[in-house]
């Protein structure tokens, strides 16, 4: 066993980390006073999906604490099998296990189950591997991010900090998926009408109660849409507004139990009205200086940054859009999904709207990993700034509807289909070097799965146009 810490590996680093030991008393009195019993000790999948262990108090701080939590590598993909039956992660149906790290800086307890807690973890390679023996495990989108971001600021000297507009739906049960919370008729739009928005209150305000309780700053809200609440918190670093997105979901899903209504991230669960997005506000910063953009203009190094993301608006797609579902958000034309790899300023109808001190990505929807988003988003930027790209001149008009006096995009058309997203995502170098090895793999292999599983599913569609098509 290495006695000297330049000779740990990353694994033994973590676990003998000398602010360890401070983050451990702060946990066990945190959990002293507030009655805690049991820890959920958290990991998210390639999915976005929150999988874990979960263990009594006494054991989390006496040992899995101290030396780690022995958990499988195929986890990662979310043991999603696939149609030969294949279990698709790391590994496959023989994996090992490794070993999560809590995270301790992130344990807070539940609001809805206060005798609850959860702590964020890493995973690491086992000590006993032959390869990478106690390095990180490729597959953790969560401490892949990490290590984006520590590479990205090593390069560029810069952090990105971002805030996101979680979307999503809210209906009084599974049959009533439809537009039937409108008061209005369908040609009368209900966004941020206040009578809708009233009939909200009572879950919107559970939402802020428990989001506050768990140190989310929150500014506003709103009603999009029949059922739609967004619900805003503070920008931060790109790894606490992945973890507040994360959380914010399980903070819905609690909500919904405790009125016994149904809430869904799913990107689009009604045609004919707006999809639930997921747009991602972010900006460059150098110690305390926004170098992306001030309140008039983009800064040069925030244009390169921004012809980095639209350079490998394809590569990111499916990534920022990572479900079968999430497509028909964009065929959907006009209802404010991005449809054109362009940008303008304050446009809502580019796939980048430039606002004062930042850009909006707006791509990803509601079911996005933030891990894989953010990771992407900071290796396009850095490919930006590298190359120094020139992201061309703003859409000023409608880009549904160009002019003929607009100059068309010279960015290729994002994808329009998953699998034709994964074909761009594996072409592209730069999005490909922040998803490394078993992560892209991972990732990819779940995809092409859920792929080829929507191509063989027999739904209302086809037998609406197919059980009396001939003769």
């Amino acid at each position: 066993m290495p006695t000297t810490r330049e000779h740990m590996t990353p694994l033994e680093l973590a676990l003998s980390d000398p602010a360890r030991d401070a983050e451990l008393k702060r946990c066990r009195q945190l959990f002293d006073e507030g009655g805690v019993t049991h820890v959920h000790c958290q990991y998210v999948s390639v999915q976005g999906r929150v999988l874990g262990k979960v263990m009594p108090v006494k054991y989390f701080l006496e040992t899995a604490a101290r030396k780690g939590v022995p958990f499988g590598y195929a986890v990662a993909g979310g043991l999603q099998a696939s149609l030969a039956g294949e279990l698709l992660g790391p590994g496959g149906i023989s994996t090992r296990e490794g070993l999560l790290v809590p995270d301790l800086a992130t344990a807070q307890i539940l609001p809805w189950d206060r005798s609850v807690a959860r702590v964020f973890c890493d995973h690491f390679r086992s000590l006993r591997e032959e390869v990478g023996p106690g390095e990180p495990e490729e597959a953790d989108a969560r401490g892949n991010l990490k290590r984006v971001i520590a590479a990205f600021r090593e390069e560029t000297g810069l952090e990105l900090r971002t805030g996101c507009e979680p979307e999503m739906s809210w209906f009084s049960g599974p049959d009533a998926i439809d537009r039937s919370a409108s008061f209005f008729p369908d040609w009368v739009g209900p966004s941020y009408h206040l009578e809708h928005i009233a009939e909200m209150m009572p879950i919107l305000k559970r939402i802020t109660q428990y989001a506050q309780q768990m140190g989310f700053e929150m500014i506003q809200s709103d009603y999009e849409d029949p059922g739609q609440l967004e619900c805003n918190f503070l920008y931060d670093n790109a790894l606490a507004t992945a973890d507040r997105l994360i959380t914010y979901r399980q903070i819905c899903m609690a909500v919904a139990k405790e009125f016994g209504v149904l809430a869904t991230f799913m990107p689009k669960p009604v045609p004919g009205i707006m999809a639930n997005g997921c747009h991602h506000h972010a900006s460059l910063w150098r110690g305390d200086e926004n170098v992306f953009a001030d309140d008039d203009d983009l800064t040069d190094l925030g244009r390169h940054a921004l012809g980095g993301l639209l350079e490998h608006t394809r590569g990111m797609t499916a990534v920022l859009a990572s479900t079968t579902n999430s497509y028909a958000r964009f065929w959907d034309v006009g209802l404010f999904a991005p449809a054109v790899t362009n940008w303008g300023y304050d446009n809502r109808t580019t796939s980048y709207r430039v606002l004062p001190g930042r850009v909006e990505v707006r791509s990803p929807d509601a079911a996005v990993n933030p891990y894989l988003s953010h990771a992407a988003l900071l290796g396009a930027m850095a490919d930006g700034i590298r190359r120094n790209l020139d992201p061309g001149k703003p859409e000023l008009g409608n880009a549904y509807a160009p002019s003929d006096e607009e100059t068309p995009s010279t960015f290729a058309a994002p994808p329009l289909t998953l699998s034709e997203a994964l074909d761009a995502l594996e072409e592209d170098k730069a999005v490909r070097s922040v998803l490394p090895g078993s992560l892209y793999d991972t990732f990819t292999a779940c995809k092409r799965d859920e792929c080829n599983r929507r191509s063989g599913a027999i739904t209302d569609w086809d037998f609406n146009t197919y059980l009396r098509y001939t003769p």
